[in-house]
């Protein structure tokens, strides 16, 4: 907000014998390493070249008001002055504890020399800059009443609320608790589908980690180039967790029961069930990247390509329609139907990312009037028949590695950014120029399904979408439809579509 220009002469002579003396974290200029007592002047080091004003005062507000702040983006440095002594040394004292981080680099703080910040030419805009981010704090509840006088301006809440927006790879309550307890202990943790987004009500045991989880996450990717978190104070003072499992978990104890959680138990108002809509139907075009690394530094969720379904409609089930099913999250490379237990089957993906991605979508859904459950397996990989199995034990394995039906082959493909839950829109496409509406409406009719809409693209008559009487049925019919002959040489392609007609 400002610079050295704006300070008066003998300020401006003061700062210029503290600044250039940055070469490490151990190296103080003389006066700075003379004065350790507490100030209401901070002087912040080692911040990013073009780190913003916003991003320093993130760092403040949550401890007090900010009456001044300068920025030297040149030097790498800032000073603010906050409006008490007990506010600037609460604010040291708790990153002290816990060291603060701009775009994972680490700040350095500590108490300046100077009293007071003199500013004799700060103009109105700077000083209304000011009062609108102190206000902005105090009307979002991140300034407790009264913080300025005790030096303590936490935020209302230490629950906060989280949405990820940009999920390619899926995001797990563990890796949420591994990612946040960095900044303090984490109580209780609630994940749920709202408006189509996947989002999680996170509790610290104080407001105060809360506020510094909050500036340090914000805005950040998990992943490389997705997953960013979006992150918010929540009206709740408390999270009421009764299951722990993998959508709830009160870490506090280890008694609760793992059953199926009502999530309008937690927050008094009703949300999408649990399962296949567990994740959002976002998902942004793969990097070509088959690790790709957590952004803040942890690992990736461990765990086996394998899945085991079970409460499958053993009359109706086969390894091919499993194939097409699961094939919709990634590449499938073999399925396996148990021959004493056919309601039960295996399925390999490629990876790790698509056995989660797959589970999360299909975790819940129906499928042959059977409701199918989704979870890792123990197995590391589908073992094929052995010599002398019979026919039909045979019959219920297949090996798919070398299918000309994966999606996901080629890095980038277009695919990846057509991966939704499965809804009563299907997507098409592959449809040729001689195939129209009538054509293809027949088609899925004549296969037993009821057609509700049908819309072209407008631009590319090679695409459509066909909404079906319900999410059941439109499962039905992929599995049915998809890579269908539509003529000598073209295949259907069907997919499930996040619009509606």
């Amino acid at each position: 907000i400002m610079s050295t220009s704006d300070l008066s002469t003998g300020e401006s002579a003061c700062l210029s014998l503290c600044l250039p003396v940055l070469d490490g974290p151990d190296r103080l200029c003389v006066s700075e390493r003379a004065q350790c007592v507490p100030s209401q002047v901070l002087h912040l080091r080692q911040l990013p070249v073009d780190v913003s004003e916003q991003e320093v005062l993130a760092l403040a507000v949550p401890f007090g008001r900010v009456t001044k702040l300068i920025t030297l983006k040149a030097k790498n440095q800032a000073f603010v002055e906050m409006a008490s002594e007990e506010a600037a040394v609460t604010m040291v004292n708790y990153y002290t504890a816990a060291p603060p981080t701009v775009r994972n680099q680490p700040i350095f703080i500590q108490y300046s020399t100077h009293r007071e910040l003199k500013t004799d030419n700060l103009t109105n805009q700077v000083t209304a800059a000011l009062h609108a981010i102190n206000a902005a704090a105090m009307h979002s509840g991140n300034m407790a009443a009264g913080g300025e006088g005790r030096g303590l301006a936490p935020a209302q809440s230490p629950v906060l609320r989280i949405i990820v927006e940009n999920l390619f790879y899926p995001v797990t309550l563990e890796v949420l608790q591994q990612i946040f307890s960095k900044f303090g202990s984490v109580l209780k943790i609630i994940t749920f589908t709202r408006n189509n987004q996947f989002q999680a009500l996170l509790q610290f045991t104080d407001t105060v980690h809360a506020q510094h989880a909050k500036a340090s996450l914000d805005g950040q990717n998990i992943y490389n180039g997705c997953c960013t978190l979006r992150i918010d104070f929540s009206k709740l003072s408390a999270l009421n967790v009764k299951y722990n499992n993998d959508k709830s978990r009160d870490f506090t104890r280890g008694d609760l029961p793992s059953g199926e959680m009502d999530p309008s138990a937690a927050f008094g108002v009703p949300v999408p069930p649990y399962g296949a809509a567990a994740f959002p139907p976002t998902f942004h075009q793969h990097t070509g990247e088959t690790g790709s690394k957590y952004s803040t530094d942890v690992a990736p969720p461990a765990g086996h390509s394998v899945l085991l379904v079970s409460n499958l409609n053993p009359e109706s089930v086969t390894p091919l329609c499993l194939f097409i099913l699961f094939g919709v999250y990634g590449d499938v490379q073999r399925v396996k139907i148990l021959f004493n237990k056919k309601e039960n089957a295996l399925v390999q993906m490629s990876d790790a990312t698509q056995a989660q991605l797959a589970m999360s979508h299909l975790n819940g859904q129906r499928l042959h009037g059977n409701v199918i459950r989704v979870m890792l397996s123990k197995h590391p990989a589908v073992q094929l028949p052995r010599g002398g199995a019979g026919p039909e034990e045979l019959a219920l394995t297949r090996d798919f590695s070398g299918s000309g039906l994966h999606r996901f082959k080629k890095p980038g493909s277009k695919n990846f950014n057509n991966i939704f839950p499965p809804s009563a829109t299907l997507h098409l496409s592959n449809i040729p120029s001689s195939v129209g509406e009538d054509v293809l409406k027949e088609l899925f009719s004549s296969a037993g399904f009821s057609v509700k809409a049908f819309k072209f693209f407008q631009k590319d008559r090679k695409m459509a979408l066909m909404q079906l009487a319900s999410v059941e049925e439109a499962v039905e019919a992929l599995i049915a439809l998809h890579d269908r002959p539509l003529d000598h040489s073209t295949h259907l392609r069907v997919s499930f579509s996040k619009s509606t007609i």
